[in-house]
């Protein structure tokens, strides 16, 4: 006989589960025509049970079917076979390569991990309420970092997402830009909202942040506050302060975690002025709790170009050294 596993998978969304389950249970029946497991919708829970890999495909299935629930109605049609498509053409595997899964975009690509590193990054947010991300561009730090904050959001595990960054670039401060405070802020923060539109529909982030569920701001007006029941992402970490680091890591609070990105090549503070993130390399390895992740050139995963360029500047540096 056959070995057999079951998931439960969360869906405290009611949309999000009447999509999963489609109309008078159309979507259910279909799946499991397709992949022969045996669906129960039960409340908030969906039930899968079946042959072990055939269970994990749909795990995936659903996982990616959550992520286009808002699409306007014309997409999410195309959006499902596609999804269906794919879940059957995957190869088979045991129900731990479900984990592999982090997100879809609102196109319907789906995210998993394409390196070791990236492998162990997301392994590290799952298992610490803190995590330090260090490496050079391109190699998916803040991606991966707004996928799952955006899962953990969407999954009710958190009650708000709050992403922030030091208002700090290359040649440039705040009081040299043009308009008001958020005109002048609003170029600092674009990487970040960038990350959240790929993973979250204009609409559906616009309602989010009316609800004061997402929160995209400068490190600085994080002072002072408590950051309870938060998934918090602090990017370009290397140009904080060791005194703004500080501020930030005891601002979380109860029920919180807490990413760190930051690539120590390219560190744009005042000469002579020490990285917050490089300090606390210094303070906080080995502390329990805490995962550190570094990235290197092997990770990069924008235009092939990129890890070439990396790799020439870093043998430039070395030679002038």
């Amino acid at each position: 006989m056959s070995a057999s596993s079951q998931i439960t998978i969360l869906i405290p969304d009611p949309d999000e589960m009447m999509f999963v389950t489609g109309a008078n249970d159309s979507n259910i029946d279909r799946i499991e025509r397709e992949f022969d497991v045996k669906i129960v919708s039960r409340g908030a829970e969906l039930r899968i049970s079946g042959d072990p890999s055939q269970v994990a495909r749909v795990g995936e299935l659903v996982g990616a079917m959550r992520s286009v629930a808002e699409r306007d109605e014309a997409l999410r049609k195309p959006a499902l076979e596609r999804l269906i498509g794919d879940a059957k053409d995957a190869p088979l595997g045991p129900p731990e390569q479900m984990r592999d899964l982090i997100a879809t975009t609102v196109r319907g690509k789906r995210i998993t991990p394409q390196s070791p590193n990236q492998r162990a990054f997301i392994d590290a947010i799952r298992k610490n309420d803190l995590v330090f991300g260090v490496g050079v561009a391109g190699t998916g730090k803040s991606y991966l970092s707004a996928a799952m904050g955006v899962a953990a959001l969407r999954d009710r595990k958190v009650a708000r997402l709050i992403l922030t960054r030091p208002a700090v670039e290359a040649g440039e401060r705040l009081g040299f830009l043009p308009g008001d405070l958020t005109e002048k802020i609003d170029p600092y923060l674009r990487p970040l909202y960038d990350a959240l539109y790929e993973f979250m529909p204009a609409e559906r982030f616009a309602r989010a942040r009316e609800r004061n569920e997402i929160e995209v701001a400068p490190l600085a007006f994080l002072r002072g506050r408590t950051l309870n029941e938060a998934f918090i992402i602090l990017d370009e970490a290397q140009n904080t302060t060791p005194a703004q680091m500080k501020m930030f890591l005891t601002r979380l609070g109860y029920g919180s975690q807490a990413v760190v990105n930051g690539d120590v090549t390219q560190i744009d503070l005042d000469r002579g002025q020490k990285s917050g993130l490089i300090v606390a390399r210094e303070i906080l390895r080995g502390v329990e709790g805490i995962g550190w992740v570094d990235f290197d050139d092997r990770d990069v995963i924008r235009h092939e170009l990129v890890a070439r360029i990396v790799r020439a500047y870093d043998r430039h540096e070395r030679d002038q050294q």
